[in-house]
């Protein structure tokens, strides 16, 4: 499938907020069986997080939170997505299960023992078309093109083999990510992108440019793009 999928045009990140949380929520009750869901951190999904936290009747007994990346911080640092998503998410909720990314150990310590977790909660150790890692999976795009950790100039972008990955360089602390097998093996890409900075990247990541990470992903399942206007422009 093409990284281009579904776009949709909303007026503001307020707005874009509000209509992803919705869609993970209509997804979260049409699911039969266990719901996982892999987050992103960032600024941009807070909003979403907070909307989602507060609708109701939601079947979070059946939902796993899973995180697509992390900074190498403590889980109380104010850089921790996993932090964040603490305080905007989960803090008045009780999913099923709750699979953040360890930081002690080392870097590739963590990896791979977060690897290891996902490859126990799926059932095997080689991913299977038509039998995805995710239900679904919330995606943000930086001004470089990358996604989750997916850092342009690092190895991590040559590794097809591992699930998740340690990227040492690029930012200023380490990074833990899933690579883009784990990316793909999802039912549903969510993309959320706000800002008029993040316009140009958008366009030629929807394009294809191979120059920008997010573009080199091959989805298995569907791609939809929440867009706001300053993104989106013309």
């Amino acid at each position: 499938m093409s990284i281009a999928g579904r776009i949709e045009v909303v007026k503001d990140l307020e707005t874009l907020s509000v209509q992803a949380a919705e869609l993970i929520a209509d997804h979260m009750r049409e699911s039969e069986g266990p719901f996982r869901l892999a987050l992103s951190g960032g600024n941009t999904p807070r909003g979403c997080y907070h909307h989602l936290a507060r609708l109701h009747q939601l079947p979070w007994d059946k939902v796993e939170v899973y995180l697509g990346d992390e900074r190498f911080v403590p889980p109380d640092h104010p850089h921790s997505n996993y932090r964040m998503i603490r305080e905007t998410l989960l803090k008045n909720i009780a999913p099923r299960g709750v699979f953040a990314i360890p930081t002690d150990g080392t870097p590739q310590q963590t990896a791979h023992a977060y690897e290891e977790m996902l490859r126990q909660q799926y059932g095997g150790s080689v991913l299977v078309a038509g039998q995805p890692l995710f239900n679904l999976q919330l995606l943000g795009l930086g001004e470089d093109g990358h996604t989750a950790s997916l850092i342009p100039g690092q190895p991590v972008l040559q590794d097809h083999t591992h699930w998740v990955a340690a990227v040492p360089e690029g930012r200023d602390e380490p990074r833990i990510t899933l690579t883009y097998p784990a990316l793909e093996s999802s039912r549903l890409i969510l993309f959320l992108v706000s800002g008029a900075a993040k316009r140009d990247v958008l366009t030629r990541v929807r394009a294809g440019d191979p120059a920008f990470p997010a573009a080199r992903l091959r989805p298995q399942g569907e791609v939809v793009w929440l867009v706001d206007r300053a993104a989106a422009g013309a």
